[in-house]
């Protein structure tokens, strides 16, 4: 789960993390309030929406004067803001952080992700922070430093000396970075964090550490652990279909292709998408229905992925185990009986019950496509969509 820079910021405050002083606002006039609070100019006015580039899109101003904070404050809030991370229509924009400005002496970078390959948790950082850094870790990555952490041993004192001596940091800063660094570290694994974020990371003129930005993930499969965090949730910001999906538990993603398909198993899921890729085609959307899905949750799934303007076609590809042929043939029927059936549908089923499910779908005068294996599948449903 995603949140916003000043919900991450919420949290940073309650675990001892230094960011500057501001305040949200919903309006103009309500951003002049909060900078006018402020000590002096000049004022951030940054646009909050689950994407980074805000800077680069136009949702990142420097004002110099309330004139300037009422002026930025009214153009971004409301603007369908562009980044190289949300879709070519953009986010509108609902609310602003508004912060005071600080003297920066250097920006750094630092985030802690997990690695599913070390299986550990690792910690970022580099001297070259700020807008360019995903530059930077492509074209000089030697200038991004990478220290792995046994998370049942937790963070150690040689980890935290690597990274700050990588950073070049020495006297205050560094004394404030070590401090800064055991809160973050403990903030990531306090809340299941997937990834924790600053950039930058500033050092001021007079040597104070302080996170200028935050992005924080959540996992979600931990979130019944975190009951605090959940009103976090912003769900204008997600994917209506995937909000949908997540209130019939299915676990659906949207992708840009246009070959709809619904598979019980994560794994399956995955080796669907590529089978549908080597046959020429691309894949609009990840759906397991899970091993335990019922005729409604394949009805449920099936109507989402109808709402996709982009598919042109639909692959069903079930390995019947818990969930029976039978099962998934019924609620195919009853969701083509309610929903209307638009694209042509192949469907590559075996395992329990196969050929009861096979007869349901024969006798159901529905236009459905069998296929014999997967690879058919996915070469009879490419071929129909071109």
């Amino acid at each position: 789960m995603k949140i916003h820079e000043y919900q991450a910021k919420e949290l940073f405050r309650q675990s001892s993390i230094p960011v500057p002083q501001g305040g949200i606002a919903d309006t103009a006039e309500k951003a002049v309030s909060i900078a006018d609070d402020l000590a002096g100019f000049p004022v951030v006015v940054k646009a909050q929406i689950h994407a980074g580039g805000r800077g680069k899109g136009g949702g990142v101003k420097l004002a110099q004067s309330l004139e300037e904070v009422k002026t930025f404050a009214g153009d971004i809030l409301g603007m369908n803001l562009v980044t190289a991370q949300t879709s070519p229509e953009g986010q509108r924009v609902k609310l602003v952080l508004v912060e005071q400005g600080l003297d920066i002496a250097k920006e750094l970078y630092l985030s802690i992700v997990l690695d599913r390959e070390s299986e550990k948790i690792v910690i970022m950082a580099s001297e070259a922070g700020g807008m360019d850094i995903e530059e930077v870790a492509e074209k000089t990555p030697e200038k991004l430093i990478k220290v792995f952490v046994n998370p049942l041993l937790g963070l150690q004192a040689f980890h935290i000396r690597e990274v700050a001596f990588g950073l070049n940091l020495s006297g205050n800063a560094l004394n404030k970075f070590v401090l800064l660094l055991k809160n973050v570290y403990g903030l990531f694994v306090k809340c299941d964090c997937t990834l924790l974020e600053i950039n930058p990371l500033i050092v001021t003129t007079d040597d104070h550490v302080i996170a200028l930005d935050a992005k924080v993930n959540f996992d979600p499969n931990a979130l019944f652990r975190h009951q605090g965090i959940l009103p976090y949730r912003d769900i204008d910001e997600e994917d209506p279909l995937e909000v949908e999906a997540s209130a019939h538990n299915l676990n659906y993603i949207t992708l840009d292709g246009n070959i709809g398909n619904m598979v019980n198993g994560a794994g399956l899921a995955m080796a669907t998408m590529d089978i549908i890729k080597l046959a020429g085609a691309e894949p609009a959307n990840f759906l397991d229905v899970g091993g335990g899905a019922n005729a409604e949750m394949v009805e449920n799934g099936f109507r989402i992925i109808l709402k996709d303007k982009n598919v042109k076609g639909v692959l069903i590809n079930i390995f019947g185990g818990i969930l029976r042929c039978d099962i998934l043939a019924k609620g195919v029927v009853e969701a083509v009986g309610k929903v209307g059936i638009k694209v042509p549908v192949v469907i590559r089923m075996e395992g329990t019950n196969v050929e009861e499910g096979r007869k349901i779908l024969a006798e159901s005068g529905l236009n459905l496509v069998t296929a014999t294996d997967l690879k058919d599948a996915a070469e009879k449903v490419a071929a129909i969509v071109g």
